[in-house]
């Protein structure tokens, strides 16, 4: 009798995949070593955590200490600071004023000795006068004039009033005197005013008449304490001194 051949298919029962239940077993175990090693450090640390609390304020405090001390600093740096710069602006402004003072004396001693120069130290003491006149030439045709006025008879008195001059000459072959208004081109000119106690520089420009040769100047000073007219010959960039 021949033998029945094997089966084709062969049924074999499927043994269940353990590989999940491995992995979950082993981070288990991996979870459980964390813990245990948190739980002992944190068991060896423990003693020390109240030190180092401690340890940590103290640090905190003497930051807040020095932070304290380096805005006191910083205000402090402030206020030099702003001091010295003060300081400075004043220190500017005493310099400034004692330029000042320094040219007042400079030009209150440069008008002494021009003052003892024109009077001399043994000259006659004199009232109201009228110590120089000087005339220039200027573009345009125009004559610069420097009137020099003194006093010394009373010190210390001012001399007030108003000046006016006229030049006499010759014009067309006639003497003609050229009045304060006519040299100035201006009807009823206003005359010059003066004030002193020493002595005084007057100038201004006139124009001369064309066709007019200048040969002498009057020169009238009315004032409340007195009245002075005196005549200088004239003499073009020249200082003379005049006869009354």
């Amino acid at each position: 009798m021949a033998k029945p051949p094997p089966p084709r298919f062969v049924i074999v029962q499927q043994q269940p995949d353990r590989r999940p239940l491995i992995a979950a077993v082993v981070a288990a175990i991996w979870l459980a070593s964390l813990a245990g090693a948190w739980a002992w450090a944190t068991w060896r640390a423990a003693p020390q955590l109240p030190k180092v609390s401690a340890e940590l304020d103290a640090v905190r405090a003497t930051l807040r200490e020095r932070q304290a001390r380096l805005d006191q600093l910083e205000q402090r740096e402030a206020t030099l600071q702003r001091s010295d710069q003060i300081s400075r602006v004043a220190n500017k402004q005493i310099q400034g004023a004692l330029a000042d003072r320094e040219e007042e004396i400079a030009d209150l001693r440069a008008d002494v000795a021009f003052y003892e120069r024109l009077v001399g130290s043994t000259g006659k003491p004199q009232g109201l006068n009228v110590h120089s006149t000087q005339f220039s030439p200027e573009a345009g045709g125009t004559w610069r004039y420097m009137i020099v006025l003194t006093q010394n008879l009373n010190r210390g008195a001012v001399s007030a009033g108003r000046l006016e001059f006229a030049v006499e000459g010759v014009r067309n072959g006639k003497l003609t005197t050229v009045g304060w208004a006519e040299l100035h081109q201006r009807p009823a000119a206003p005359a010059q005013d003066y004030s002193f106690r020493y002595f005084q520089q007057l100038d201004g420009s006139v124009m001369l008449p064309a066709g007019f040769t200048p040969q002498r100047v009057r020169v009238s000073l009315r004032g409340g304490d007195a009245s002075v007219e005196q005549a200088f010959d004239w003499r073009s960039g020249a200082t003379v001194t005049g006869e009354t």
